[in-house]
């Protein structure tokens, strides 16, 4: 059946209920880029159109009545480590502090808290919102927590500040030597300060008592309860966290308890369980197809704020050097064309410019496998970028953070000055053919909606400035970016847009302009 300004291709059994839903549509379909009524059946969207016509094609429908909101395709998190998210919303937590007094005053009043002994860990710290201008030195930390051992990451997750406590149950001293791709960092004694970089967080983290899996699966509750809480629909998982967390996030999509959709990236280093259990992208242990397993992760450097992000000479204007390069291009070949070929998507985290040519170049010698595959190639975050290197990306997901901009203006100003205009160079990657696909990378920092929304529009950074300007998206550009560009990259033709056999996962809005991103909430039928 048709109807004149109707759009209708799918059809569902006629005993299935049918459900109208009244509103401002924006459907991100170029055929009829607004509607006014939905009409939805198992889950899936059966037409968009105008009201009257949809009330005559199905006059016993249930209505939801939700005319003077806007209704969007559901918001997606196209980066974020969501178990790692839902234990963080338990921790320790330091984002926006302005001191170290400020750390460690938080840090003293945890202490008090819990049993003798026992380990405190939390961060979202960053050092330039310390007042610090490089590491923080020893014995901060010991002198509000002497005895409950304590690790606080950076906001970033690349740097992590140990009191002496939890250096020596890790057995990290003086003639601990750095492990390759990390570094302790020392004071002029060559005694570690507790700052770990990179891969050296790993000497201390193997210390810690592992997480019950109780605590796990509770931690992918909380975490997806707070993400569909905030209007999400779906999200894009990176590991760099507990190897029991995707068995988690599955279970909970076996019981019918996750509510979103899930696409898992594995860590590089277990592919070879995926070609041993002939684990392919999407399966599941359930779940109706809720999780699935898409992606296979790497990193190619560090960080800006810890100053490990893998840059051109001459590095970081402070002389603090060019970062700390990770996994190699010839792994990311290696592993990356086996990845490819039992179907999953390399996904390469890159922030430095360097580090981005490195992945690129690395790229060149995968794309025609990937073409073959019909796989997109992804870099995550891509944050600062060469001129040359811009037209690279056609073809190219990059999944970036523009909450990350916000906090990262003044640091790139100070840090990278070379580099500003090619920072969160949003507007010259659309133009370049790449396709944007946004999130969070909670628990790095919050998956706050209307400042990463806002940050995409206005470039407006914490200092009250704006970076690269030029680069600022317009609504439709950012709403395609959570919505359609996550599921595009994830493979999913039926999602990220409101059309006929599209899921019916939407996002309700009391608000959406370019001058107010108001609040929100998912609306899965």
């Amino acid at each position: 059946m048709s109807m004149s300004g109707v759009s209708q291709t799918f059809t569902a059994p006629a005993s299935t209920p049918l459900t109208l839903i009244l509103a401002r549509v924006l459907t991100l379909n170029p055929a009829r880029p607004e509607a006014e009524a939905v009409l939805v059946a198992a889950g899936r969207v059966l037409a968009t159109g105008s009201r009257e016509d949809l009330s005559a094609m199905a006059p016993r429908a249930e209505v939801l009545d939700h005319r003077g909101h806007t209704l969007t395709p559901g918001l997606a998190d196209a980066h974020i480590h969501l178990v790692g998210y839902g234990f963080s919303l338990t921790q320790l937590g330091l984002h926006g502090v302005k001191s170290v007094q400020e750390v460690q005053r938080r840090l003293a009043e945890r202490v008090q808290a819990l049993e003798p002994g026992s380990w405190v860990l939390g961060g979202g710290f960053l050092l330039s919102e310390l007042g610090l201008s490089g590491f923080p030195g020893g014995g901060l930390l010991d002198a509000v927590s002497p005895e409950h051992p304590a690790l606080l990451y950076s906001r970033d997750l690349h740097l992590g500040w140990a009191n002496g406590e939890a250096l020596r149950r890790a057995g990290i001293h003086a003639g601990t030597p750095d492990p390759e791709g990390g570094q302790i960092v020392r004071d002029a004694a060559g005694n570690p300060t507790g700052v770990l970089l990179e891969n050296a967080c790993d000497l201390l983290t193997r210390a810690i008592p592992a997480p019950t899996w109780a605590q796990t699966l509770e931690a992918a509750r909380q975490g997806s309860s707070d993400l569909a809480a905030r209007g999400y629909v779906s999200a894009h998982t990176m590991a760099f966290e507990g190897p029991e967390a995707p068995r988690a996030l599955a279970t909970l999509a076996a019981s019918g308890e996750l509510p979103l959709r899930i696409w898992a990236c594995l860590p590089h280093e277990r592919l070879h369980l995926a070609r041993e259990l002939g684990l392919g992208p999407g399966q599941s242990s359930g779940g109706g197809g809720l999780f699935g397993f898409g992606g296979v992760k790497f990193f190619a450097d560090g960080a800006l704020g810890s100053r490990t992000a893998w840059l051109h000479a001459p590095g970081f204007a402070d002389g603090s050097g060019t970062g700390i390069a990770l996994d190699s291009p010839e792994l990311l070949r290696d592993l990356g064309r086996q990845a490819l070929e039992l179907g999953f998507t390399p996904v390469t985290h890159a922030i430095g410019d360097r580090a981005n040519t490195e992945v690129l170049n690395a790229y060149d010698d995968l794309k025609a496998l990937a073409a073959r595959k019909n796989i997109r190639l992804r870099i995550e975050h891509a944050q600062h970028l060469r001129p040359e290197d811009l037209p690279r990306f056609a073809g190219v997901t990059v999944s970036a953070q523009p909450i990350h901009l916000q906090a990262d203006g003044a640091m790139i100003r100070s840090l990278l000055p070379g580099l500003e205009q090619g920072s969160y160079a949003f507007r010259s990657l659309l133009q370049a053919g790449a396709l944007l696909a946004f999130g969070s990378d909670a628990p790095v920092a919050p998956p706050d909606v209307q400042a990463g929304f806002l940050a995409a529009l206005t470039r407006m950074g914490d200092d009250g400035l704006p970076l690269a300007p030029g680069e600022a998206l317009n609504l439709n550009e950012v709403l395609h970016a959570f919505t359609r560009g996550p599921a595009l990259a994830a493979g999913w033709a039926d999602e990220g847009h409101i059309v006929p056999g599209a899921r019916a996962a939407f996002t309700l809005w009391d608000h959406l302009t370019a001058e107010r991103v108001g609040e929100r909430r998912a609306l899965v039928l």
